[in-house]
C-alpha cells in the first residue's frame, strides 16, 4: 500500500504528524486529512480546515485537487458548541494536564466542537497536540477552541460566533485527576517492560526535552524507551549527531509507524509506560498490554529504576 501511494507521486512523510514536516498548512488553508490527531492539530491550533476525511477520500481530494464544500471548511461550521471551564488548574501545567484535558472534552463532546476557557498557556505547541489527541481518541472531535490560546478564539465570543453554548460543563481538579488515573491499569512499584514515548510522533522539540533526561537520569537495566517519530525528524537529529550513544540508554528510534500499530515491542507481556494519553487508551485492546500513564520524566526515571515510579501529583 505504501508503494502504490508512491507510484500514484505521493510525498513519503509516514507520519502520524504531517504539521511537523515542511508540508505544514497555514492559517485558513483548505485541506483534506484523514489522521484523527492530524486533523484536531490542524483545524484547532493552525486554524486551516479540513474535515475528517476516510481513508481514499483524501486521495481523492488530491487527485482532485476540490474538497467537498461542507463541514469544517465553511466558517459558519467551525462554531463552538460546548463550553468547558477549566477551574482549580496549575499555573503553570504538566504535560498531564493537556492529556487529562484533553480525554474530558472528547468523551463528553463526542462529535460537537468544544471551546475551553481557564486553560493556561501551553509550554508549547506540543502540549496542545497531546490535548487534541486525547480529545480525538475518547470522542470525535475535530476541533477545539481555547480561548486566548487558539487562533480562532481569542475571545469566549469569537468562540461561539456571538452565540452562547449548547451546554456548560465545569472540569475540576478532581476530574482530572479521575481521567488520567483510569489510563493506568497497574499501580506504582509495578516491573517494567518497556517505555513508549510519541504518540503522536515525537517532534524534534520533545526530542530536545527527551535527550537530556536520558543522559541526566542514565536509564540502563534493560528497559527499553521506543520512541515513535517521523522519517523527517529522525533524519535532522541523525544528522547533527543527537543520537550518538543513545543506545547505551535503552533509547529504541521508531520510524514510519507507531508501537501500538503493530508487533514492535520486544515484550508484550509485561508492563509498558507512556506519556501519552491516545497510546494508553488503545495499546490494550490492540496488542494486549498493560499500562502506567506518566508524564515524561516519570516515563524515564521508571525506566531507570525498572519499575513504575512516578512524581506525586
Amino acid at each position: 500500500l505504501m508503494k502504490a501511494h508512491l507510484e500514484l507521486g505521493c510525498q513519503a512523510t509516514f507520519t502520524c504528524a504531517p504539521y511537523q514536516t515542511r508540508f505544514r498548512p497555514g492559517f485558513g488553508e483548505q485541506i483534506a486529512w484523514g489522521e484523527s490527531n492530524a486533523i484536531v492539530f490542524a483545524n484547532s491550533v493552525i486554524g486551516a480546515r479540513t474535515n475528517r476525511y476516510g481513508d481514499f477520500i483524501d486521495l481523492c481530494c488530491a487527485i482532485t485537487g476540490r474538497a467537498p464544500a461542507w463541514g469544517l471548511h465553511l466558517s459558519e461550521n467551525r462554531r463552538g458548541q460546548v463550553l468547558f471551564e477549566l477551574v482549580g488548574s496549575d499555573p503553570e501545567p504538566s504535560d498531564s494536564l493537556f492529556v487529562a484535558v484533553g480525554l474530558i472534552i472528547g468523551q463528553a463532546s463526542s462529535d460537537r466542537i468544544p471551546v475551553i476557557s481557564g486553560l493556561p498557556r501551553p509550554r508549547d505547541e506540543d502540549q496542545l497536540k497531546a490535548l487534541g489527541a486525547a480529545a480525538a481518541t475518547t470522542g470525535a472531535v475535530a476541533l477545539f477552541h481555547a480561548v486566548g490560546i487558539t487562533p480562532e478564539a481569542n475571545t469566549l465570543e469569537e468562540a461561539f460566533h456571538g452565540m452562547g453554548p449548547e451546554e456548560t460543563v465545569r472540569i475540576t481538579r478532581a476530574d482530572l485527576d479521575d481521567a488520567l488515573a483510569r489510563l493506568s491499569s497497574v499501580a506504582d512499584g509495578a516491573p517494567l517492560a518497556a517505555v513508549s514515548l510519541g504518540t503522536p510522533h515525537f517532534s524534534y522539540e520533545e526530542w530536545m526535552r527527551l535527550l537530556p533526561l536520558l543522559r541526566e537520569i542514565a536509564p540502563g537495566r534493560g528497559v527499553p524507551i521506543y520512541v515513535n517519530t517521523g522519517r523527517a525528524t529522525l533524519a535532522r537529529l541523525q544528522d547533527e549527531g543527537a543520537l550518538v550513544g543513545m543506545e547505551a540508554f535503552g533509547l529504541v528510534p521508531v520510524a514510519d509507524t507507531c508501537t501500538y500499530v503493530t508487533a514492535i515491542l520486544e515484550r508484550l507481556d509485561g508492563v509498558v509506560m507512556t506519556n501519552s494519553g491516545k497510546w494508553a487508551h488503545y495499546a490494550p485492546g490492540n496488542i494486549g498490554v498493560s499500562v502506567a500513564f506518566g508524564d515524561m520524566e516519570d516515563c524515564v526515571r521508571s525506566a531507570a529504576a525498572g519499575r513504575v515510579v512516578r512524581a506525586a501529583p
